[in-house]
């Protein structure tokens, strides 16, 4: 009797190829995702550094070709990463002083509208198209007042998480300095880390994954300024209060792909509405459509459609993932960690592994 013969009709090889190959498959698929969610976690748990580091290397992308020209003109690297990091603060800090000298300004104008905007509102909801009772609009504003508190944090959940944040920032601070003076000595002392039939592709692989995030953050840039200037203009014209910082907001917001624009067009329209009336709040919608039709059908494809590569449900997901996993800040960073990703693995794909040295 052969061992063919001996072999048990119930074991592994009497189950069908097909159901093997499944299962095998489906092995795979789990062990993969276990591991996905285990580093998940790990970086969830350490959120701060995370953050921190996926911060300073999309400003290092930003800033790093002012940087490179400086080191290109014989500046010495380390002032040349100084002076990227303090032209970076220079405009920040420079923008965040003008908005708020501006809103500083216009407090009293805007509690005024603000009260006769609400007065407005609350009239057109007892007396407009909707059976809506004083009782319900009473119900209502008790209800919003209500989860306001619960969702205002605890004085020391507040302090604890406005220090996180501080020193997030002081980290990136210091890690894109350290980036942009010694980006590529950091990056080489890595490769050696790794085999060393691997490192021509794992170098191959890093180069289009930094130029991919250089594109995406150069291309995300310019198309939220172009938002905050069209919108910023329309508000300017219209007569609507605060029309700089709800431009600063449009400009912050485009960066969360698709969620961003539609909650800072949102903004403008109630504030337009409350303040001004329904007239101006018709003619803020009628701005902010005309201004994110052009960004999704002209912006987008053109300045970021190669360096993305990726489908409208795609960035979707992976913004309501980021948003899921870590706030507004992960939703910012989603769509660019996964348009690097995806570049990287392709070209780890099609590039095949170095002959082991002789």
């Amino acid at each position: 009797m052969t061992a063919a013969d001996r072999r048990d009709p119930r074991g592994w090889d009497a189950v069908p190829a097909p159901l093997r190959t499944a299962a095998l498959a489906s092995a795979c698929v789990l062990i993969v995702a276990g591991t996905v969610y285990l580093l998940v976690q790990l970086l969830v748990q350490l959120a701060p550094l995370t953050l921190a580091i996926v911060v300073a290397l999309l400003l290092a992308a930003l800033v790093h070709p002012l940087s490179d020209r400086l080191r290109r003109a014989r500046v010495p690297p380390w002032i040349a990463a100084l002076t990227g990091v303090l032209a970076l603060l220079v405009v920040v800090t420079g923008s965040l002083v003008l908005i708020g000298e501006r809103v500083v300004d216009q407090v009293p104008n805007l509690q005024r509208s603000l009260n006769a905007g609400l007065g407005r509102l609350r009239d057109f909801a007892l007396n407009g198209p909707f059976p809506i009772s004083q009782a319900q609009v009473d119900s209502v504003v008790n209800g919003v007042m209500r989860a306001a508190r619960g969702a205002a944090p605890d004085p020391v959940g507040g302090a604890t998480v406005a220090a996180q944040a501080v020193g997030s920032i002081l980290l990136a601070i210091v890690l894109l300095f350290f980036m942009l003076k010694d980006g590529r000595t950091m990056w080489q002392w890595t490769l050696r880390a790794f085999p060393a039939r691997f490192r021509s592709s794992l170098d191959a692989a890093a180069e289009a994954g930094w130029v991919t995030l250089v594109s995406y953050v150069r291309g995300i840039v310019l198309i939220a300024l172009v938002d905050a200037v069209g919108i910023g203009v329309a508000l300017v014209l219209i007569g609507v209060p605060l029309a700089l910082p709800l431009a600063l907001l449009t400009f912050i917001a485009a960066f969360v792909p698709i969620i961003g624009a539609t909650v800072a067009g949102a903004a403008a329209v109630l504030v337009a509405f409350v303040t001004n009336g329904p007239g101006d709040a018709l003619l803020v919608l009628a701005a902010v459509i005309v201004v994110q039709q052009a960004e999704g059908n002209l912006l987008q494809p053109l300045i970021q459609g190669r360096a993305l590569s990726l489908h409208p449900a795609v960035v979707l997901v992976a913004v309501t993932a980021g948003t899921l996993l870590g706030g507004i800040a992960g939703a910012a960073v989603a769509v660019p960690l996964v348009a690097v990703a995806n570049r990287v693995t392709t070209v780890l794909r099609t590039t095949p592994p170095a002959d082991d040295p002789t």
